[in-house]
């Protein structure tokens, strides 16, 4: 049941070591789950919790289809990995491929642009954000 394994997959970023992630991995894969973008997603988001960005981006190129939980959890990896860069590489294709942001992806796209200490390209953002009618979230604000 994929959402058993989500649940794993969240326990799993507490208590466990990168070799237990890998064999649950592994057993996913096995179980034909790994596709499923509810579990995807969650391994996505292990994975950089982890620091493995490389894993989490291997994760995210196997699954067949992104939603905007995929593409976040990938641009807030980098982001609190201290590739902005990659972040915003990320969002631009998030953008290209027609998958709308929403107010993590946001949150982890401004903290980026803080980062890098790119004022310009925070604009940028937040006249996005205006123009995806997230300016008056509080948690923007």
């Amino acid at each position: 049941n994929p959402i058993t394994f989500v649940n794993v997959l969240n326990a799993c970023a507490s208590v466990a070591t990168m070799k237990q992630v890998r064999r649950i991995h592994a057993y996913i894969v096995d179980n034909g789950f790994e596709l499923c973008n509810i579990v995807g997603n969650a391994l996505i988001d292990l994975y950089t919790k982890f620091g493995s960005m490389e894993q989490a981006c291997q994760v995210f190129a196997e699954m067949p289809e992104h939603d905007v939980i995929s593409w976040t959890a990938l641009i807030s990896g980098y982001t609190q990995h201290g590739q902005g860069k990659r972040a915003l590489e990320l969002f631009q294709k998030m953008q290209q491929e027609c998958v709308k942001p929403n107010e993590i992806t946001f949150i982890s796209i401004l903290k980026a642009c803080a980062n890098l200490a790119d004022l310009e390209q925070g604009k940028q953002m937040h006249a996005c954000i205006v123009e995806s009618s997230f300016d008056s979230c509080i948690i923007l604000c």
